[in-house]
């Protein structure tokens, strides 16, 4: 099957500030179904955390993949900014039967961010478990590590590698998941359309994306408390985002 690359916009380089203005107006009008989300997210990242903690070698590994799979956990604050939008009223329920709605498109794309987040921990394990001398057997071992001791440049080539594989995610996820949500369209078109978003809104989608890493990062250093804000926050900008960015009225609306 041919893809169909749907129309995008060029956009002024500070919208994405505008987008999180949104993202908190549909946050505080929806919030008990957004802090669900919130919730189930920084829960998860406490779980993982304390997992890779008694397993010190998947931690790298283990963050960054949790943050790999991000975009598809947010589909349902796609559908509940969508129902703000139109003037419906969103509910919990709305937010099971929205993992419905995108159905298989939605599955593989979930199916292969589990992936790259899979093959990202075993590029870890294999990068520190071969080539770090020293024993890191703690979390506090790791981050001396990372900052006092980088002589053989590991450290910095896992930072390039890890940089890498998010811009790659980041292009092909920006908003091909609202639009396999709100529209009738194939996951590889979805996918085209949004590494073109991407590609024709270089500043803007560059100030987008260093928003994102700064939220992440400012949850992480919360233990995992920041995501109950910022993940709906982020979810429900990403769907603006979408909106901005993609012209996708030639396509049947996703029944």
């Amino acid at each position: 099957m041919t893809p169909q690359i749907v129309p995008v916009r060029q956009i002024p380089s500070a919208r994405p500030l505008q987008w999180l203005v949104l993202g908190w107006q549909d946050f505080r009008r929806a919030a008990w179904p957004s802090g669900f989300h919130g919730l189930v997210v920084a829960t998860g990242g406490v779980l993982i955390l304390a997992l890779a903690i008694q397993f010190t070698a998947l931690l790298p590994g283990a963050v960054s993949g949790f943050v790999l799979v991000g975009p598809i956990l947010a589909t349902g604050l796609y559908d509940i900014s969508r129902r703000l939008a139109i003037g419906q009223t969103p509910r919990l329920d709305h937010v099971f039967a929205a993992w419905r709605k995108g159905t298989r498109p939605l599955i593989w794309l979930g199916v292969l961010l589990m992936i790259a987040g899979t093959l990202w921990v075993t590029v870890s394990l294999v990068l520190f478990g071969l080539f770090v001398k020293e024993p890191i057997d703690n979390l506090y071992a790791f981050v001396r590590y990372a900052v006092q001791q980088q002589g053989d440049l590991l450290f910095g080539l896992w930072l390039l590698l890890g940089a890498l594989g998010s811009a790659l995610v980041f292009a092909a996820t920006a908003v091909s998941v609202p639009l396999l949500l709100d529209r009738e369209t194939d996951l590889r078109s979805a996918i085209l359309t949004s590494v073109r978003a991407v590609g024709d809104n270089p500043g803007a989608m560059a100030l987008w994306a260093i928003l994102i890493m700064f939220a992440t990062v400012l949850s992480l250093a919360t233990a995992m408390l920041g995501f109950i804000f910022a993940v709906p926050v982020i979810g429900h900008a990403t769907w603006h985002a979408y909106r901005d960015l993609v012209d996708s009225s030639g396509l049947p609306l996703r029944r």
